[in-house]
């Protein structure tokens, strides 16, 4: 004999409910975040000069290539250092994708790559307002004004000050850079740099899929800025 909560049109919908929410937890457990980022890269390989001076043109060079890392000053301290390891670790491997090898020891590598990153953090995200309420900004017509923290009467009395301010999540705006050389010549031969800004903390995924959106399209990259999306596995 079934009982009446066995039977109730709404204990059914309550186990389709739950399953569909336990399915949609275990598909947000594989699911991915996107990185966007904007994208300008210049390639001047035609204009790599000789060893007398003179210009002459260069062939767009074909992989696979070797390459030695070189770095700034301000990268070789011991503070900017081990940061600047990781980061060239993960530059090899977006290279590696390219055709692009670092040179083995003893071998003379035609190449030089210097590569650099950056990461401004902000309290907020700077469309934010440390100000605005649980509406967005004020508490409606008559008790608030976006970006106030105060209301005015008409006597000039301040009879308000806000309890509620934003939980702020930091904000991110991250960048990129390589910069290929003629190792014999120094001269730039390669310019290329993703900027993506977001909410998500720093990773070696992140980076990853801002050098791999750096590098596409190399060595013959389109004129122009160019927006490049890579999905990253959560």
């Amino acid at each position: 004999m079934q009982t009446p909560s066995s039977t109730h049109p709404r204990a059914g919908l309550f186990r389709i409910c739950a399953a569909a929410l336990a399915l949609l937890a275990l598909s947000g457990c594989a699911s991915v975040f996107l990185v966007d980022n904007q994208v300008q890269s210049y390639a001047r390989w035609a204009d790599r000069p000789t060893p007398s001076g003179a210009s002459a043109p260069a062939a767009i060079p074909q992989a696979p290539q070797v390459f030695r890392f070189d770095r700034l000053p301000s990268q070789q301290d011991k503070r900017g250092g081990a940061g600047q390891g990781e980061l060239e670790k993960l530059t090899t491997l977006s290279m590696a994708k390219v055709g692009w090898t670092p040179a083995a020891a003893g071998v003379t590598a035609p190449w030089t790559v210097e590569v650099s990153g950056g990461t401004l953090r902000l309290p907020r995200a700077p469309w934010e307002s440390p100000y605005d309420g649980y509406w967005g900004g004020g508490f409606g017509p008559g008790f608030g004004f976006p970006g106030r923290d105060y209301v005015v009467t008409g006597t000039g009395q301040i009879i308000y000050a806000p309890m509620f301010l934003r939980m702020d999540t930091p904000y991110y705006q991250r960048e990129v850079s390589l910069v290929i050389r003629h190792a014999a010549s120094g001269r730039v031969v390669y310019e290329t740099r993703a900027a993506h800004d977001g909410r998500w903390n720093s990773s070696n995924a992140l980076w990853l899929a801002m050098l791999d959106a750096a590098l596409r399209d190399f060595p013959a990259p389109p004129e122009g800025l160019r927006q490049i999306n890579i999905e990253v596995p959560r």
